[in-house]
């Protein structure tokens, strides 16, 4: 990952990564999902790639203020051509690294049961879902979670053995 450099997101990275966030999610509508406030007031713990000059990937998270020793993925993305290349991986454990300096313990992230691939990748990163009584197929799924039918199927990472995930979300 040597041509990627990786830096803390900033307020100027917002309208780039809008302008393209819909696209990298073959038209579903996500932009609405990602305000600027997310890089004005995260950014010790959001990250982006860039490839020559351009940015190829971003990470949006933060440490909860209602739970200190748990962080939260709010929302990472990958362009389409840099995606199965490690670059995920490589922001996903930036991120862990940072908030475990900063005493987090866990880390909780969300997504669609809709997007395979995502749920896919999170399995793959260590993450456990957690379970619920509703299933979309055999993928545990929180209902209305963000809204009326914005079910979402949600995941923890232990980031330390001695502390498993504990609460709900």
């Amino acid at each position: 990952m040597t041509e990627v450099r990786f830096r803390h997101a900033e307020p100027a990275d917002y309208r780039p990564i809008i302008c393209v966030i819909n696209d990298w999610w073959g038209g579903r509508q996500m932009a609405v999902m990602l305000p600027k406030l997310f890089f004005v007031h995260f950014r010790p713990t959001s990250f982006v790639a860039e490839h020559d000059g351009n940015i190829v990937g971003f990470l949006i998270g933060f440490v909860s203020q209602t739970s200190p020793d748990e962080a939260y993925l709010h929302f990472v993305g990958v362009h389409p051509a840099w995606r199965a290349r490690g670059l995920g991986r490589a922001l996903y454990e930036r991120f862990f690294t940072k908030v475990a300096a900063l005493g987090c313990h866990s880390v909780r992230c969300a997504t669609s049961p809709v997007n395979i691939g995502s749920i896919a990748f999170h399995r793959r990163m260590g993450f456990a879902i957690e379970d619920s009584e509703r299933r979309a197929g055999d993928v545990p799924v929180a209902v209305d979670y963000d809204g009326p039918s914005e079910d979402r199927v949600l995941f923890c990472k232990s980031l330390d053995p001695e502390s498993p995930c504990g609460h709900e979300a």
